[in-house]
């Protein structure tokens, strides 16, 4: 295994996003994704983190399995919604004890019924310090290319993710559809002092509906020449190819403006994400 910061000191990174299944059937879903995935040599992958904590349990068997089950590294998302010191303590000896050398630290969101356990965080720059107190892990955090939703400003928005960035070793973004947003971000963080890479995160369009409502509560727009060469087809695949061929022109030009990498966003498949594998000539090897 291999900490994320030193595997993109080396040169850049791939990278892919799973989250925890919920049934059978997912799983088997799941595992078949990884499977194909794992062909593909990523420099890593997260797991994520269920609002409030509440796919603690079955996030950190996820990272266990594939940690010990795979040949590829994990990283796991960590949130501070809803957690006790003491709770976070044993999380991370669970991962230390799995040979998890990786986190990523989120401030998570609520969960949707309204419901709320006893915190003692407030914010993912309180659970980065305790990460990386821990000396025994590389601490990612997350970064908006658009201003977090709930960012009062853009300024102050950019104000906080450069002081969290100023200890943390990368960050990896929210998804967006147009290089100029990322461009804009890394200028910006740079402007501040801060010039810690910053890995863009693609996830490609492969369903229109579902894309828009990930957008909105993301806030990323959805730019209107997307909208339009979506408009313009109709049936499933016709709507995945040109979801895959905006992603591969997005990644193209990311690389072109000097990313450390590139991760993405698969929902637990693996098509869309091995075909612009396939369309940028990326090799197997990391």
């Amino acid at each position: 295994m291999a900490r994320i910061s030193d595997l993109i000191a080396a040169g850049r990174t791939f990278s892919f996003e799973f989250f925890p299944p919920k049934t059978e059937m997912a799983q088997l879903s799941l595992g078949r994704a990884v499977a194909e995935l794992e062909a593909l040599k990523p420099s890593f992958v997260s797991i994520t983190y269920g609002a409030g904590g509440s796919t603690r349990q079955r996030t950190q068997q996820l990272v266990k399995w594939i940690r010990q089950e795979t040949t590829i590294n994990p990283m796991a998302h960590l949130t501070c919604q809803g957690h006790l010191r003491t709770e976070i303590d044993e999380i991370l000896a669970f991962y230390a004890e799995s040979g998890v050398e990786n986190i990523l630290a989120l401030g998570g969101d609520a969960p949707a019924d309204g419901s709320s356990a006893p915190s003692d965080y407030t914010y993912a720059s309180e659970l980065l310090d305790e990460v990386l107190a821990s000396g025994k892990f590389a601490a990612g955090v997350a970064a908006h290319p658009e201003v977090h939703p709930r960012s009062p400003d853009r300024a102050t928005d950019r104000k906080f993710l450069a002081a969290k960035l100023r200890r943390a070793d990368f960050a990896i973004t929210q998804f967006f559809f147009e290089v100029e947003v990322y461009v804009s971000l890394v200028e910006e963080l740079r402007a501040l002092g801060v010039d810690k890479p910053v890995i863009p995160g693609i996830m490609p369009v492969t369903n229109k509906s579902q894309i828009l409502r990930m957008a909105e509560l993301s806030g990323a727009a959805f730019p209107s020449w997307l909208a339009e060469r979506l408009d313009a087809v109709e049936s499933p695949d016709d709507v995945r190819r040109v979801g895959v061929e905006a992603a591969t022109e997005l990644c193209r030009d990311l690389l072109e403006a000097g990313a450390p990498g590139l991760h993405f966003y698969t929902l637990n498949r693996s098509t869309a994400t091995r075909e612009i594998y396939a369309n940028l000539g990326l090799p197997a090897v990391h």
